[in-house]
C-alpha cells in the first residue's frame, strides 16, 4: 500500500507532527508514505523515518496554484498512491481540482482529516468531501455534523491524536546534562512556581492572558514565573511585540520567559510545576495537553474543544471557565499549596499504537 499525505508545511504544529507520526507508524509496517508539503525543519524527521517527501507550494492561496494542480495530478499519475490523505484546506481544494484532471479510475481513495475547528463556509466544506473523514476528537465529529449535516455519519471515523508513551511516562526526569544547562541558562526559575504555556505567537493561543493570570498570582503571594515556548512566525512579529508591551504595563515582564521553538518541549513541561493551555478558541485537540498529563504534569486549560474532553478524562480539577484568566490563578494559586493528584496515566484511545493501527485499518476498510 501506498499513502501520500498532503499538508502545507513542515515548520512545525500538531498537524505537522501527526503526518510524521503516521510516516514512521505506517512505514514501520510496511506502507509506502509519501508526503507533499512546501517543506521546513521537520523534512528531515520525515525522511529519517522512511518516508519520501516531494516539494509544492500546495499551502498559500495565490495565482500559481493553479499551476500546482496540474503539477499534483501528474505527481498523483507518477506515485500511483491508493490513499490520498489531506490534512488541511487549501491542499484539499488543489486535490480537488486535480483529481477533475484525471481519469475517475486513476484517482486515489481520498481520506481528509479534520484538525480544527475551521470557520464554517463553503470553503472549509471541502473537508468533507473525503471518502472517509478523520475528526480527530468527539468534538471535532459533533462539529462536523451539526455544522455540515450532508455528511453522512458513518462516514466520519474518530482517532484521536496521540502520545508516544514510551517518551511520555510519569517518571521521566531529563539527563542531568539537560538539567545543568537548563538551569545555567535559566537562573531566574530558582525557588519560583514554574508554569509553561506551549503554542506559536498567535492570537487564538490565549498570550494576552499571560499578563493578568500572572498579576492575580502574583498578588496572591505565589512566585510564579511563565514559560512562553513557541515561535513567532513571519507576519506575527508585531503580535509577539505587542504581547511584550502588555507584559511590561503589567509589570510582570520580569516573571517571563519568552522562549522560541524547542526540540526539548518534553524536558521543559517534565521540570515545570503546571503546564497551560489558554486557548481561546476550542482546540480540536491540544496535543501539548495530552503530553503534559502523561508525563504526569497538572494542566490548568480552558473548558472547551479536545482539551476539555482530555482534562474531563484524566484531570476535571484542571478544567476552568473559558476565557477567564482570573480563574485559571486561582485554580494555580490552590495548586501551589496543595498540588493535584493525577488519575493515572494516560490510556486508550490515546495511545500512538491506537492511532496507528486506527489509521491502517481505515486505509484497508476503504480499498
Amino acid at each position: 500500500m501506498k499513502v501520500m499525505h498532503l499538508l502545507p508545511a513542515l515548520s512545525s504544529g500538531g498537524v505537522e507532527q501527526v503526518v510524521l507520526e503516521l510516516c514512521e507508524g505506517l512505514t514501520s509496517r510496511g506502507v509506502e508514505s509519501l508526503v507533499v508539503s512546501a517543506g521546513g525543519r521537520m523534512v528531515e524527521q520525515v525522511q529519517a523515518v522512511g518516508a519520501k517527501h516531494i516539494c509544492r507550494s500546495i499551502g498559500k492561496k495565490n495565482p500559481r496554484l493553479l499551476m500546482e494542480v496540474w503539477r499534483v495530478a501528474q505527481l498523483i499519475k507518477r506515485e500511483t498512491p491508493q490513499i490520498v490523505h489531506v490534512h488541511s484546506r487549501v491542499p484539499a481544494w488543489v486535490l480537488h481540482f486535480a483529481y477533475k484532471l484525471l481519469p475517475a479510475r486513476q484517482r486515489p481513495v481520498l481520506v481528509s482529516s479534520f484538525h480544527g475547528f475551521h470557520s464554517v463556509n463553503a470553503y472549509s466544506r471541502i473537508m468533507t468531501r473525503g471518502d472517509a473523514v478523520v475528526a480527530v476528537s468527539q468534538c471535532m465529529r459533533e462539529h462536523i455534523l451539526q455544522n455540515y449535516p450532508s455528511t453522512p455519519s458513518e462516514r466520519i471515523y474518530v482517532i484521536p491524536n496521540s502520545v508516544d508513551t514510551s517518551l511520555f511516562f510519569p517518571n521521566f526526569r531529563p539527563s542531568e546534562e539537560w538539567l545543568q544547562r537548563w538551569r545555567n541558562e535559566h537562573p531566574e526559575l530558582m525557588g519560583r512556581y514554574v508554569l509553561c504555556l506551549p503554542g506559536r505567537i498567535s492570537h487564538i493561543k490565549g498570550q494576552s492572558h499571560v499578563a493578568p493570570l500572572l498579576s492575580r498570582l502574583l498578588s496572591d503571594g505565589v512566585p510564579a514565573h511563565v514559560l512562553i515556548i513557541g515561535e513567532t512566525k513571519r507576519g506575527k512579529e508585531k503580535l509577539a511585540a505587542e504581547l511584550d508591551a502588555q507584559l511590561c504595563a503589567a509589570g510582570v515582564q520580569s516573571h517571563v520567559s519568552r522562549l522560541n521553538h524547542r526540540n526539548d518541549l518534553r524536558e521543559i513541561m517534565a521540570v515545570s510545576d503546571a503546564v497551560l493551555n489558554l486557548s481561546l478558541n476550542p482546540e480540536s485537540f491540544g496535543k501539548a495537553t495530552l503530553e503534559a498529563l502523561a508525563l504526569g504534569r497538572p494542566v490548568v486549560g480552558y473548558d472547551h474543544g479536545g482539551v476539555g474532553e482530555q482534562l474531563r478524562q484524566f484531570l476535571p480539577e484542571g478544567l476552568v471557565p473559558a476565557g477567564n484568566p482570573q480563574a485559571a490563578a486561582e485554580r494555580l494559586a490552590c495548586w501551589y499549596s496543595n498540588p493535584p493528584q493525577l488519575r493515572g496515566p494516560v490510556t486508550s484511545p490515546y495511545l500512538r499504537e491506537d492511532m496507528i493501527r486506527a489509521h491502517l485499518d481505515l486505509y484497508h476498510s476503504l480499498l
